[in-house]
């Protein structure tokens, strides 16, 4: 079945999906190798002969979660123009909208009790994407923006802000304010784009 439905490579991607799909709907405590396999429609051996175990897999979702943030975040930021606090904005902005559009990702990518924390590939891609957030506060910074603040301190801070308004987002607890918003990309703009600042 596995040969006749998946060229060399896809396999894995599919199994990703499958997981991602299953995340969405019954959360990480209702997921197994078993069950993955069953919705990608392959052997229940599949995902332990790619990935290994339960870790394993998710450590893989999590790294490919981290993969396309930080390509969302890069082209958010570059799409903003040369204006450092528009720069630095769009990456707060692309963070939450990114926790929107990607939920199972966001999910597992900050869940380190569920990970193989050690493993090169996760490092590497968080790494990556933590790296855009440092460049966007040196620019901001360099341009007189923020002056006298460690800037290791000020990405953390940066970094609170974001994931707490997705955090509060996905978990509902913005729901009672949908009167004063019409989705959740305006509460957004409001955060991250106040006095008028805009995005391209």
């Amino acid at each position: 079945m596995e040969r006749s439905r998946y060229h060399h490579g896809t396999l894995p991607d599919a199994l990703l999906k499958a997981t991602a799909l299953l995340v969405l709907e019954s959360g990480v405590a209702g997921l197994s190798l078993r069950e993955v396999a069953r919705r990608a429609g392959v052997s229940h051996g599949a995902p332990a002969h790619h990935f290994g175990d339960k870790a394993g897999l998710l450590t893989a979702l999590a790294t490919q979660g981290y993969e396309l943030f930080t390509r969302s975040q890069c082209e958010a930021r570059d799409g903003a123009g040369s204006e450092p606090l528009r720069r630095f904005a769009a990456t707060g902005y692309a963070y939450v909208m990114f926790a929107d559009t990607h939920r199972a990702h966001f999910e597992i990518m900050f869940r380190p009790e569920l990970l193989r924390q050690d493993d090169p590939a996760l490092l590497a891609a968080s790494n990556a994407a933590y790296d855009v957030l440092r460049g966007v506060v040196a620019e901001v910074q360099a341009a007189g923006f923020i002056p006298g603040r460690d800037p290791e301190t000020v990405a953390i801070i940066a970094w609170s802000q974001a994931h707490g308004l997705a955090t509060l987002w996905l978990s509902g607890n913005l729901r009672r304010y949908d009167q004063h918003f019409p989705d959740f990309a305006s509460i957004a703009r409001a955060v991250f784009l106040p006095g008028g600042l805009e995005l391209k």
